[in-house]
């Protein structure tokens, strides 16, 4: 066994085995390019290893074995995109997910969909967890038994991959989500480790006695107090292992370098079914330290470094996209070409439904000047909601600049879309409400908290303007599929009971087929949220100033009103007004001096006068092409 050498020694003789090796020259092309930096990683996470060479030298010939077997196909996709890397920027783009059994039954039903997506503009297919995992309570598919594995009851891997083919063929892109944090307690390394076999007993962290969990519980969080204390669950034979999430979710031990090749392995095989996005699930839990939260460490991002350099030898064409619920500080630090290209943005679609309860702009609009750049290379997935719950996630010292107090800020805002507070619209329910903190997270669909089930006058405008602000602050907009119909809460979730502890379900309904029925039925909620969102999926897709992610933020200097320019070319640009009030609004021809009197409204196709300012209705949005003076 070798230990890392910091220097370039390694490398070379890495490169000159898969030279003398006869390794393809197109893979050889690319591990020059990048062995060098998976290298330096690799020194920095497991340089003290014995072993770290001889396991260097072992994902690379992964990497290269990988290529080997990538289809043509998908090698002329990464050709592809490399010659045209900002792809993903595009006023073109729009993310559709789903649960694939949920929205259509199984693999073959999302195949017939394709003309529906065609029809509203996707590029990009999220269908949520869909690998094999425990029967009952699977933590909506996040606990992954096999990552080779189609869950049966939705299809086989080679129907995904002939969907995927599919997709590929219409201009789409499949995204699944990739959960590398923690497997299933079923999974094949999980029981191996568990019954010691060599070379799996330090896949997991397990320990004899509470000596070290207890250490280690010392400074981490209870992520689902509900299901457990703590960090660790006890096992059948009286062991501890590490779980932060339920307890049948098996935290790996990356620590151990064996894990990260295997896990690599998983991504390789699926960026080779034609898998083009994955979505990197809890990134910032993946490390751990002693001492420490095990929250952001260093280390993770050291990791997903690290795992991006292979993708980029084997699999260049695809990408990662991070989901890290945590400060706003800490999302933005995964986000780079060199980790994850694209990320969500947790931080606007909490503070769109912050906007619409409090009808005050301000958080919003300071988060779109403070918080909204991004690296060159690299683009936010900003969406109104997502399967998950919405937690209040601004930072308290943001809040504080404009006199907003966090803890009871965040209270009113649960209490407000669990119908608790006075003058609600929202019909949302709580998630993992603890009583004695008042601690909550609340779910809901998009049409249930923006007041349509509540039969409020200025629901279905709501439901636009978020989906308008998602459209317009550039990165790719990411759909609900269903909401574009208005679909309501599944309360039936109750009587099912593998979902009845777990309110998150009450946003998950099945395909609402009523309501797709009603879409070209302007006399129906339906309908109309369908024609107007239709219309401003039409409209970004000719506007180029909304693609990319540059925007300028504009003080309309109306406490309502959240504002920005989304830059062009030749001095022009498109001006995104959206009033969060109930009711209009005036922005005074001085606030607007600045520009232009001439104006195009982008979703009428009516020219727009400014000279004598701008009436805003309630909730009333305006995309403007203007020409800054």
């Amino acid at each position: 066994m070798t230990q890392l050498n910091p220097g370039p020694h390694d490398v070379a003789r890495i490169l000159g085995d898969l030279n003398s090796g006869g390794a393809d020259r197109e893979f050889f092309a690319h591990a020059e390019l990048h062995l060098p930096r998976l290298h330096e990683l690799f020194v920095r996470l497991y340089g003290e290893r014995a072993d770290g060479l001889e396991r260097l030298a072992s994902v690379v010939d992964l990497a290269r074995r990988s290529w080997t077997e990538r289809p043509r196909a998908l090698k002329a996709l990464d050709r592809e995109r490399d010659s045209s890397p900002d792809w993903f920027e595009s006023e073109r783009m729009l993310g559709g997910v789903c649960y694939v059994d949920r929205y259509a039954g199984g693999l073959s039903g999302i195949r017939d969909q394709i003309p529906y997506f065609r029809e509203l503009g996707l590029t990009y297919l999220h269908l949520m967890p869909l690998f094999e995992s425990p029967e009952g309570n699977s933590d909506g598919g996040y606990a992954v038994s096999s990552y080779r594995r189609v869950n049966p009851a939705l299809g086989t891997m080679e129907e995904l991959a002939a969907l995927a083919a599919d997709l590929r063929r219409a201009g789409i892109s499949l995204v699944v989500d990739f959960i590398f944090n923690h497997t299933s307690n079923e999974h094949e390394w999980a029981q191996k480790a568990v019954a010691g076999e060599p070379g799996y007993e330090d896949f997991y962290l397990i320990y004899p006695d509470r000596e070290m969990p207890d250490a280690f519980e010392r400074t981490t969080r209870e992520i689902f107090p509900d299901d457990h204390a703590g960090s660790f669950v006890q096992l059948d034979d009286g062991r501890w292992i590490w779980a932060t999430f339920y307890h049948f979710q098996w935290d790996l031990n990356y620590a151990n370098p064996a894990v990260f090749e295997a896990m690599a392995g998983e991504m390789l095989f699926l960026a080779n079914q034609g898998v083009e996005i994955l979505r990197m699930d809890a990134v910032a839990f993946i490390w751990k330290q002693l001492g420490t939260t095990c929250e952001s460490l260093p280390e993770a991002h050291l990791l997903l470094q690290a795992f991006n350099a292979v993708l980029r030898m084997a699999a260049p064409g695809l990408l990662f996209k991070s989901e890290a619920i945590v400060h706003p500080d800490e999302v933005i630090s995964y986000i780079s070409p060199d980790e994850c290209q694209i990320s969500y943005n947790p931080l606007q679609m909490a503070l769109t439904w912050e906007a619409l309860a409090t009808r005050d702009g301000r958080l919003l609009q300071q988060a779109l000047e403070r918080r909204h750049a991004l690296p060159e290379g690299t683009a936010w997935v900003n969406y109104v909601r997502s399967h998950d719950d919405i937690g209040w996630t601004f930072a308290d010292e943001d809040a504080a600049e404009l006199g907003i107090e966090g803890y009871p800020h965040r209270r009113f805002l649960n209490d407000f879309y669990v119908g608790r507070a006075e003058g609600t619209f929202a019909r949302g329910v709580p998630f993992q409400e603890n009583p004695r903190t008042g601690d909550a997270r609340v779910t809901g669909t998009t049409a249930s908290l923006a007041g349509i089930e509540a039969g409020d006058a200025g629901g279905e405008d709501r439901v636009i303007l978020a989906h308008a602000l998602a459209l317009s602050t550039g990165g790719i907009p990411l759909l609900y599929l269903g909401d574009e119909v208005a679909q309501l809460n599944d309360y039936s979730y109750a009587e099912r009971p593998e979902e009845a502890g777990d309110s998150r379900w009450v946003h998950r309904p099945f395909r609402p087929e009523e309501r797709y029925a009603q879409r070209t039925d302007a006399d129906t909620p339906a309908g109309r949220v369908f024609s107007r969102l239709t219309r401003l999926l039409e409209v970004r897709r000719a506007t180029p100033e909304l693609g990319g992610n540059e925007l300028v933020a504009f003080d309309a200097r109306v406490r309502s009103v959240v504002a920005f320019l989304r830059p062009g070319e030749r001095g022009f640009a498109v001006l995104v007004v959206a009033n969060v009030a109930d009711s209009a609004v005036e922005i005074d021809a001085l606030t607007l001096s600045g520009l232009a009197s001439e104006a195009l409204d982008l979703i009428t196709g009516a020219p727009v006068w400014l000279g004598a300012g701008m009436t805003l209705a309630a909730h009333g949005v305006r995309w403007l092409r203007v020409r800054t003076r």
